[in-house]
C-alpha cells in the first residue's frame, strides 16, 4: 500500500461521503500556479466540506488555496462534465465511481463582502488515485458564485 493509499479525507457529496487520497496531483499543475503539482488536502471542518489545498514545492514559495465541495452551498449544482477532462484523468466512472468535485473559494476582499466560489471551473477529482484537473465547463456557471 502507498502512502497516497494510506492517507485519505473524507469529502461528503450529495451521494454521501467519499474518501479521497490526502494528496492531490495535478498533472500541469493548476492555471496560475506553475511548479505546484501536488497538494495536501486538509479538511477544516468535520463535515467534510471545507479544506485548505496546501502546496510547498522545493524550488518555490508555498501556496493554500481553499476549495468547498460545491453542493453544501449549491445544492443545485449539476455541471455537466466534459469527456476529455474525464479521460485526460484516465476516469473511468464505472470502475472508479464519479468524480468528486471541489470549487476553488475566493476569500472576501475590496470588491466582495463575502466569500465566492468558482463554479465555472471547478477541481475534478478522480476518487481512487488523487489526480486532479481544472475544467472549465461549457454550461453558464458563475466564476464568483457568492457563498453564505
Amino acid at each position: 500500500m502507498t502512502a497516497v493509499q494510506e492517507a485519505l479525507v473524507t469529502v461528503t457529496t450529495p451521494a454521501g461521503p467519499r474518501e479521497v487520497p490526502a494528496t492531490l496531483r495535478v498533472p500541469g499543475g493548476l492555471p496560475g500556479l506553475p511548479g505546484h503539482d501536488a497538494y495536501a488536502l486538509d479538511p477544516l471542518d468535520g463535515t467534510g466540506v471545507l479544506f485548505a489545498l496546501r502546496s510547498e514545492p522545493s524550488d518555490g514559495p508555498a501556496v493554500r488555496l481553499f476549495a468547498v465541495e460545491p453542493h453544501a452551498f449549491f445544492p443545485d449544482y449539476a455541471p455537466e462534465l466534459p469527456a476529455g477532462g474525464l479521460a485526460a484523468l484516465g476516469l473511468d466512472v464505472e470502475q472508479d465511481g464519479a468524480p468528486v468535485l471541489l470549487a476553488v473559494v475566493h476569500p472576501a476582499d475590496d470588491d466582495r463582502d463575502r466569500p465566492t466560489a468558482n463554479l465555472l471551473a471547478p477541481l475534478v477529482v478522480h476518487p481512487r488515485d488523487g489526480r486532479v484537473a481544472q475544467v472549465v465547463l461549457d454550461s453558464d456557471h458563475p466564476l464568483r458564485a457568492p457563498l453564505g
